[in-house]
């Protein structure tokens, strides 16, 4: 038997094949293929067996992978459009759980994600969702659609995300529970870069330090997750979509699951490819990319309450980069992992739930693949380089790779190990998830001309332990109100094994071992008040930070010529509050912030003692951060709702009197949406005020101010078409009136690319997409 899910879309493209071989994508669009054929040959039967009671009771949902206290405020849906105002069965996942009812109204468009019930900290969105700006290529392009989040740009993909101006490990970017390190020590590959967000069923974000389930995370935690589920019976279900766009963009997403009550296998297979795009005054940006992912796991379900999944992945792709002096020419991905829960063991015992995953990181950048080496300056931004490439003068400094004409690659490795560990226990009226984490990082690197790289010794530069055990206790104080607290407790090693690249030669910190124990923990009081339709928190949280990779690996600290053995630790203490409030045709929302920032790390370009030209140096400072996320929504009528999102964030450097650089500025977002039966329109207008808060040369590994930044607006539409509950179509236009605009978050552009010195890289001019989604 044939059943269809209600599952959000995946993109194959049936028009064009990528350049980039792979068995499995090939098996996906074969199978693609054949869903097209039954499509059309059984389209009754298809429709017939969506609106059957058997199709919608044909899965059950199994436990969360949120903490209780998190999935009883987690119902904050993707959509800028009230929840009360128009049926949401086009929300309704294969993962939901839910019948709902049996509707074909047309998908929304989404044009932000934002909190649409409970507290405005956690935020839920549902990456297959049909969104714009054009369908994101990496999780940093899905993250930019919420509050608060942008991306740093290197060319069409892999940004590297911030959020309220705090960039790098600050964030706790997941896969499943897990993190995946990039390798890069200029960053080209940061961890969202090998995210396809369209793989996976739902994205959780928890605002600030509010939570200590997944470690220490100041800005925010972020959990890309695909959600088990139990079949009830013999099924087969799935689907697919195609996304083309300007820039000879296609997308093409596959995803099938089948099995029944005892397990199910699950596929999810993508690729994605783009040229290069011109921006609004018509120039070219080099930004072309080619990717692919696989992902397949096997998940035995003996019981409601019991679950066992075993997961294996594979990913790759090349990324020209218009602001870097090298593109990457591989990006290679492979993960596996183990994980289960299992439910309700004990009346005080709701939950036990471990996993343990592998991720390695394989990236490749050169000068060679997708450009042609320049005996040219490869000036514009120079690239921060730190381990297995630091002593190499001219790689970091503002000539990019000096006057070298010839082919050059890097090839760099990080491999996590981790596992987890939890239980969550009941007892009275409280509530307990306590528990373990560890992991174990390895990063390594080799370097060479065109054809002799391959054959270097690798050289392992890094290597990094942590263990942590955390406890989150959650109460009722009574009907209407609960308080939240947590704590953890983090064992960091570190190892410094990195020689000097130039001189082949070893530093002083060679061999040395950095020790750390470094508390976290939070505080939060939430209310509700029915009477009102209001919801209230207000938590403070303080994270202890050990520093990363990029940046105890960074070349200077403080005039030493090693940032490994100076850098401190950074301490975040930080208040957080928010409301979300519904009254009729109103619904509204805000959350804000305020911070203190001891021994925050600062990275800083100039010129310092036994480096040629500028070399990026980490510095501990003291600063100050606020901000705020805030949206409300007007429903006029059945069909018609406006919505406004804002987002400002404000940071100061304390130690040097100055403003802390790289915060983006005010950003608006105004929305209207038309939805009647099968049809959606909408439309987006985005302001952006300019940024004269700066710090000249100060930032972030991939970043640093360049200047003062002017305002935009950008206004762009879309509209959507539900044909059957099969079937599918939304289309838009990006930024219609060809703007030519550049975001704050920038990089200059490489000369080799025809940039002058310091001139930044524009967003991308007007862009025509379509998006085709088929169930099964």
């Amino acid at each position: 038997m044939m059943t269809h899910f209600n599952q959000p879309s995946s993109t194959i493209s049936l028009s064009n094949s990528i350049v980039l071989n792979n068995p499995a994508l090939k098996l996906s669009t074969m199978a693609l293929s054949v869903a097209c054929i039954v499509y059309t040959g059984f389209h009754g039967n298809l429709a017939h067996a969506e609106t059957s009671p058997a199709a919608t009771d044909n899965v059950v949902t199994l436990p969360s992978e949120l903490p209780s206290d998190q999935v009883a405020a987690s119902d904050e849906r993707s959509s800028t459009m009230s929840s009360a105002a128009i049926p949401d069965c086009h929300h309704e996942s294969m993962h939901s759980g839910r019948t709902g009812q049996n509707c074909e109204l047309a998908p929304i468009v989404v044009t932000a994600s934002n909190p649409q019930n409970s507290q405005a900290y956690l935020i839920q969105a549902d990456p297959k969702q049909p969104i714009q700006p054009v369908p994101a290529t990496d999780g940093a392009d899905y993250l930019k659609h919420i509050a608060g989040f942008n991306a740093i740009r290197n060319g069409g993909t892999n940004g590297d995300p911030v959020f309220r101006g705090m960039f790098g490990s600050r964030l706790k970017i997941l896969t499943n529970g897990s993190e995946m390190l990039g390798a890069c020590p200029a960053r080209m590959d940061a961890p969202t870069s090998y995210i396809s967000p369209q793989n996976f069923d739902e994205i959780t974000v928890v605002k600030g330090p509010q939570t200590v389930l997944f470690g220490a995370a100041s800005a925010a935690t972020v959990n890309f997750a695909r959600i088990p589920e139990r079949l009830t019976g013999d099924t087969i279900t799935g689907q697919a979509s195609a996304t083309a766009a300007s820039n000879q963009r296609f997308d093409n997403d596959f995803e099938t699951i089948l099995g029944n009550q005892q397990g199910s296998i699950r596929l999810n297979a993508n690729t994605s490819r783009s040229d290069d795009y011109k921006d609004g005054n018509g120039k070219k940006v080099p930004a072309q990319w080619r990717k692919w992912n696989a992902d397949l796991s096997a998940t035995y379900t003996p019981t409601d309450d019991s679950w066992i999944e075993l997961s294996a992945g594979k990913g790759d792709g090349e990324a020209r980069y218009a602001g870097r002096s090298m593109d990457g020419s591989q990006f290679l991905r492979e993960s596996v992992g183990v994980r289960f829960a299992q439910n309700n063991l004990l009346p005080w015992l709701q939950k036990l739930e471990g996993q343990v995953n592998y991720n390695n990181a394989d990236h490749v950048m050169d000068n060679f693949t997708l450009r042609t080496p320049s005996p040219m300056d490869m000036g514009g931004e120079h690239e921060h380089t730190s381990g297995v490439m630091d002593g190499m003068d001219g790689m970091d400094d503002s000539d990019g790779m000096g006057n070298m004409d010839s082919a050059m690659a890097m090839e760099l490795a990080r491999k996590t190990i981790s596992g987890r560990l939890a239980v969550t226990l009941n007892w009275l009226d409280y509530t307990l998830v306590s528990g373990l984490d560890a992991s174990h990082s390895e990063h390594k690197g080799r370097m060479g001309g065109q054809y002799t790289y391959k054959d270097a010794v690798w050289d392992k530069d890094a290597e990094f332990e942590q263990t942590g055990i955390f406890a989150e206790l959650s109460k009722p104080l009574g009907e209407t109100r609960k308080i939240i607290t947590g704590l953890r407790i983090d064992q960091h090693e570190v190892k410094y094994l990195a020689r000097d690249a130039a001189t082949n030669a070893y530093p002083t910190p060679y061999g040395k071992t950095r020790r750390e124990t470094l508390p976290s923990g939070f505080i939060r009081l939430e209310n509700s008040w029915p009477d009102q339709n209001l919801n209230g928190y207000v938590g403070v949280g303080h994270v202890e930070r050990m520093p990363d990779y990029w940046e105890l690996f960074s070349p200077v600290h403080s005039g030493s010529t090693s940032a490994f053995l100076g850098v401190k630790p950074e301490q975040t203490t930080q208040l957080d509050l928010g409301l979300t409030h519904r009254a009729g045709p109103w619904s509204s929302w805000i959350s804000a912030y305020a911070g203190r920032i001891n021994n925050f790390i600062l990275i800083s370009y100039h010129q310092h003692a036994g480096h040629a030209g500028k070399s990026a140096g980490a510095k501990n400072i003291d600063a100050s951060i606020a901000g705020a996320e805030a949206g409300t929504s007007y429903q006029f009528t059945d069909n018609l709702i406006a919505d406004l999102n804002v987002a400002y964030g404000w940071g100061r450097n304390e130690t040097d009197n100055r403003p802390l650089p790289q915060i983006a500025p005010l950003d608006a977002r105004i929305g209207l949406t038309y939805q009647q039966e099968q049809l959606s329109v909408g439309a987006l207008l985005r302001l952006v005020d300019r940024q004269d808060r700066v710090a000249l040369n100060q930032g972030n590994i991939v970043g640093y101010d360049l200047g003062k930044s002017s305002g935009f607006g950008v206004f762009s539409v879309n509209a959507a078409y539900q044909f059957n509950p099969l079937l599918n179509l939304s289309i838009g236009v990006d930024n219609l009136l060809d703007k030519a605009y550049s975001e704050h978050l920038n990089r200059a552009g490489n000369s080799a690319f025809g940039y002058a010195a310091t001139e930044i890289i524009n967003e991308m001019g007007r862009n025509f997409w379509a998006k085709v989604t088929i169930k099964y």
